[in-house]
């Protein structure tokens, strides 16, 4: 049986019991202060009242004024803590997995540890009275196991004396470690170059390369900047402490060194590295999220790049997985999309062979001329309500454009000039790769004009009476190019009022362009949008409220995308008639005719989404241009 016989063992044991006291009571007090869920607080007040009932053992039967303790009392006082101690660590373990938050987690985990301890604490050979080092859990059974700690970990010794090695290396195996050693400085850089190790302890003083470098050589590493070390030397000066943390020493300790303070130093420089490894898998494991957005940017993700990061647990893990989601879905879409303009493209490229040679018509700016001293005219490209479009060469930048001639009665009046002039110059900051881009407006020898961003291409008019009509492919090609553009004009606060297939141009690449963002601001009246009576833009492709004269949003546009997309689908308007109000009457009195009762090919869901934006009522269409891209993103 051992006894205690002086007062500095009982306060030693007094202080070992104590400290991990500390830990228990003082995280399971923050963390209930924390804590919401019921089922949580009631596991953390069981540990926090486990860890009180420990106190009070310790505090009772290793009072102050206690200066020796017996074998028999002492194992009355394990037996007591043995019941509290195993409530703290049922409580702690049972509340483990309990709320996906590392930082809880690994709190509990240090109360668990601090809970084991208790039972397991080592005490100088000086402070007991037989045996050279024992541990207390030694008085409470016959035959004892060697203490081991709860998180093994692989050591390099580093001394050049071996008896100072041999007892370090006894002790590290006791607590169960992987233990290596090496005689000089030299010896443990050549073992640290091919062999991981968690921890080094480190002596100060060896004759072929001293603590001091070997350390300066470990931290300038990248591999092994990260291993913790603790120096171990007779040096215990403030200057020789100061040098070794200075080199980047996680700990010090002086020699003879204090086990239980060894032990206390291994395990917080293992915790930290512990926490640190996981920082840094943490880290590597986010930069696998981030090539995985680059590699989606890019056109190149692979599903398989996130898979060991979704297996996570935590919030990392459900990001990755809900990444993972998200980028088959866009792949998904991008296939669907390239289909689609595959399918347009060929449409394009059967228009292009088939259609005859256009009219040559007389152009009221001949080639040659010269407009502003700077736009050099090449050829007239069409003719339209608003006035005739030319190809020029602007010779300041040595680039083609486009010039669109303005019909002189749409610019006689100034204070629609001026409207006009400032819608343009709102459709001049619409900036998607869907929309011609206006360059300027100019006015020459009384004829005014727009410069635009020349498009190689046939306009969608051309298409659709070349082909007759489109399959759905290449419509939802255009409808999705189209969405993005009126998208893009929405967010400026731009209405184009005039989507028909004339204002859309489709180059060889199956790119859409939208033009005259803007243009149609003209043909209003300088009283008012909404001025009874008044018409603006192209019968065929108005919304209701427009055809009235009643007051109209963005959602115009949208019924004209509708329009546009059932004449790709049928080859018909879903309107016609002769005049203008026998259009109207049509428009108000019937329904269309479904897209799919022309085409009995046609998918139901493309037939319903054109039928819904052809909705008389605007609110029920598509709320935005957005929203329909979404929809359409759905489709193919």
């Amino acid at each position: 049986m051992i006894d205690l016989t002086t007062p500095e063992a009982v306060a030693e044991l007094r202080h070992e019991l104590r400290t991990p006291l500390n830990l228990i009571i003082g995280y399971s007090e923050m963390l209930l202060e924390d804590a919401e869920d019921p089922v949580h607080r009631r596991g953390l007040e069981a540990v926090l009242q486990g860890g009180r009932d420990v106190l009070e053992q310790v505090n009772g039967r290793l009072a102050t004024s206690c200066n020796a303790i017996s074998g028999p009392e002492l194992e009355q006082l394990f037996t007591a803590l043995r019941e509290p101690q195993g409530r703290i660590v049922a409580a702690a373990t049972a509340l483990l997995g309990a709320q996906p938050d590392p930082q809880f987690e690994r709190d509990l985990h240090r109360i668990r540890s601090a809970a084991e301890r208790l039972l397991t604490v080592e005490l100088p050979s000086s402070t007991v009275s037989s045996a050279a080092s024992v541990s207390l859990s030694e008085t409470t059974q016959t035959h004892q196991a060697p203490v081991m700690t709860e998180h093994p970990a692989r050591i390099l010794v580093v001394d050049d004396q071996e008896d100072n090695r041999a007892v370090l290396e006894r002790r590290l195996r006791r607590q169960g470690h992987t233990v290596q050693s090496a005689s000089g400085g030299h010896a443990a850089l050549a073992l640290l170059a091919r062999t991981e190790v968690d921890l080094v302890l480190l002596d100060v003083l060896m004759p072929d390369l001293d603590g001091y470098a070997v350390l300066e050589r470990l931290k300038a590493q990248p591999d092994t900047r990260d291993i913790p070390v603790i120096m171990i030397s007779a040096l215990d000066d403030i200057r020789s402490v100061v040098r070794c943390i200075e080199h980047g020493a996680e700990d010090h300790l002086p020699k003879p060194f204090d086990p239980v303070l060894l032990r206390a130093r291994i395990s917080a420089c293992l915790e930290k590295k512990r926490l640190r490894d996981g920082e840094l898998e943490y880290l590597r494991e986010v930069g696998r999220v981030i090539e995985a957005a680059s590699a989606v940017e890019a056109g190149g993700y692979d599903p398989a790049t996130l898979a060991p990061v979704a297996q996570r647990a935590d919030a990392l893990g459900r990001l990755a997985r809900v990444f993972n989601a998200m980028a088959n879905q866009v792949k998904a879409r991008e296939e669907r999309l390239k289909g689609q303009i595959e399918a347009l493209r060929q449409e394009i490229s059967k228009a292009q062979t088939t259609t005859p040679a256009a009219t040559p018509g007389a152009p009221e700016l001949p080639t040659g001329q010269v407009i502003s001293a700077r736009y050099e005219i090449l050829a007239e490209l069409g003719r339209g309500g608003m006035g005739l479009v030319y190809r020029a060469l602007d010779r300041e930048l040595g680039e083609q454009v486009a010039l669109k001639t303005l019909r002189s009665d749409l610019v006689r009046d100034e204070t629609m000039l001026e409207r006009f002039k400032t819608e343009i110059r709102l459709a001049r900051h619409i900036s998607d790769k869907h929309v011609v881009r206006t360059h300027d407006i100019g006015e020459w020898q009384g004829i005014y004009y727009l410069t635009m961003e020349y498009v190689e291409g046939i306009s969608l008019r051309e298409l659709i009476d070349t082909r007759t009509r489109l399959g759905a492919e290449a419509t939802l090609a255009i409808a999705s190019q189209l969405a993005q553009s009126l998208a893009a004009a929405h967010e400026r606060g731009v209405i184009h009022r005039d989507i028909k297939p004339q204002n859309l141009l489709v180059d060889s690449t199956g790119t859409l362009k939208v033009m005259d963002f803007g243009v149609a601001r003209l043909a209003e009246r300088p009283s008012g949008l909404t001025e009874t009576g008044m018409v603006i833009g192209t019968p065929a492709y108005m919304a209701p409220e427009q055809m009235l004269g009643e007051a109209f949003d963005h959602r115009c546009d949208l019924y004209a995308a509708g329009v546009v997309m059932y004449e790709c689908l049928t080859g018909r308007l879903p309107f016609d008639a002769p005049t203008t109000v026998a259009l109207i009457a049509k428009l108000l009195r019937e329904e269309p005719p479904a897209p799919s009762s022309i085409t009995p090919d046609l998918p139901p869901a493309v037939s319903a989404l054109v039928l819904r934006l052809l909705a008389k009522d605007p609110a029920d269409r598509p709320g935005s241009a957005t929203e329909l891209m979404g929809l359409l993103s759905t489709l193919g």
